[in-house]
């Protein structure tokens, strides 16, 4: 929840006298409102109805491999990237003429990688960490010895790695394999199937979608974690009689949408763990990683711009959707952006632990000067990734706010998303704008980095910051 009476809390400085005397600018004045993260009940209901979420977050949620930590992480996302291959073939199915199939094409192959990308980046966090390391369900590639299985219908073929002879299996159930043999698609797979041999190179195992496998890595049982028939039983909507192409598209970029909004969910539990553990190495990974989910998120939701806008107009209405209130955003309908949204934000109650100190009952800057001593004494490395983490995870999550309302005026007119009021209005009254306009999370850090570029720019970094550090 938005902290509307937050107060800039000025903190004394030993800076010379010969100085002009250093300001911070006050923080933007927001109008005394209810909290931007909210939205009716009714609203959030509808939502999840029409993507059917509640059947979605019981698949991310069950437990298939107790001792694999990794599962409730990676499972949304591989869910997320098994929804895009399935997008793929619905944009390259559009019967339609006047669908831009080609930059469709583009956006689709930059989604995909861009998952990849963040997919690879969980696998290899696993190997780094000595308590997941070796959980995660894989198939052993050499341990047919060069024997091909003749019971089942999964593509193998014979590779040979060094003097090692090496079986490599895809999927049987992934949609990719098939987009793979099909003339419209095949380009896209191929590329698709390359971006996670190149991906997933620094990971212990690799997807086992189809793509090289140069290196004879064990592959992930992805059949078995990701359960792709599962998933496509969900792949129509309750509103799947709706007569319009573009139902399909809404449909399908909300749901992976949610998908990411879960892995983030579980990414940030497990920064916090972390940071309780004093493991801030491995939280510093998770917070990039939680800033790198943010950016995707961005990414998802651009895709609305392609949409036809007399067929999205006209779904809009068949849908009923519309605002409740002046000052709703649409996507606070989702009740998972609104969690990870608080609990990115929750994430500055833990500088303090992680600096060492406490917070000073009077409001003295005791937090901002151990954030100095941190930066300038250099010797606690892990300390300083951390936090700059989760400034990138504030910064990466307000330009998601700022990004939303622009695709909403383009998608929708200024005039019809948000009732005149969200994206018109010249104040800082609407829920998107009170986001990404609120001052910083970490007042402390911000101060810090402020007063130390002070020492620098008078030139008294050396002998100066030295004699104060020591104090």
């Amino acid at each position: 929840m938005v902290d509307l009476d937050w107060k800039a809390k000025m903190v004394s400085s030993d800076i010379s006298n010969k100085s002009s005397k250093l300001s911070i600018p006050t923080p933007f004045r927001l109008l005394n409102m209810s909290s931007p993260l909210s939205t009716s009940a009714s609203a959030s209901s509808a939502y999840d109805y029409y993507l059917r979420l509640p059947e979605l977050r019981m698949l991310w949620e069950a437990k298939e491999f107790p001792d694999w930590q990794n599962e409730v992480v990676l499972k949304p996302a591989l869910h997320a990237l098994e929804i895009t291959f399935r997008f793929i073939s619905i944009v390259l199915s559009d019967p339609r003429p006047y669908s831009n199939r080609r930059e469709w094409t583009r956006r689709l192959e930059s989604l995909a990688t861009s998952q990849i990308e963040l997919i690879a980046m969980i696998c290899e966090d696993e190997n780094e960490d000595k308590t997941t390391a070796g959980t995660a369900p894989i198939v052993d590639l050499t341990s047919s010895n060069g024997v091909l299985a003749r019971e089942c219908s999964s593509t193998e073929v014979w590779k040979v790695h060094g003097e090692t002879t090496v079986v490599n299996r895809t999927s049987e159930s992934s949609l990719l394999p098939r987009l793979a043999t099909w003339q419209k698609s095949e380009d896209v797979a191929e590329k698709i199937l390359y971006s996670i041999e190149c991906e997933m190179r620094r990971c212990p195992y690799t997807l086992g979608l189809g793509e090289p496998n140069l290196s004879g890595k064990p592959n992930l049982d992805y059949d078995a974690v990701c359960k792709p028939n599962e998933l496509h039983a969900v792949k129509k909507s309750p509103y799947d009689h709706v007569d319009n192409h573009e139902n399909a598209t809404l449909y399908t970029v909300h749901q992976i949408l949610e998908a990411w909004i879960q892995t983030a969910k579980q990414v940030l539990k497990r920064i916090v763990s972390r940071i309780d553990a004093g493991n801030f190495e491995t939280a510093a990974n998770d917070g990039y990683l939680t800033e790198k989910i943010w950016k995707l998120l961005s990414e998802i939701e651009d895709l609305h711009l392609l949409m036809d806008p007399d067929d999205f107009l006209r779904l809009k209405s068949q849908l009923m959707i519309k605002s409740v209130t002046e000052t709703e955003a649409f996507c606070f309908r989702s009740k998972g952006l609104v969690e990870i949204t608080k609990m990115s934000k929750e994430l500055k109650h833990k500088v303090p632990f992680i600096l060492g100190v406490e917070v000073d009952p009077k409001g003295g800057p005791r937090i901002q000067e151990a954030a100095m001593k941190l930066y300038a004494e250099k010797q606690e490395g892990n300390k300083v990734f951390l936090v700059q983490a989760l400034q990138a995870i504030e910064g990466a999550l307000k330009r998601f706010f700022y990004g939303y309302k622009q695709v909403l005026v383009v998608v929708m007119g200024s005039l019809e998303a948000k009732g005149n009021r969200v994206v018109t209005s010249s104040d800082s009254g609407d829920s998107l704008s009170q986001i990404f306009l609120e001052p910083t999370y970490f007042p402390s850090l911000d101060a810090a980095k402020t007063f130390l570029g002070e020492f620098w720019s008078r030139g008294q970094g050396g002998s100066g910051l030295t004699r104060w550090i020591k104090k």
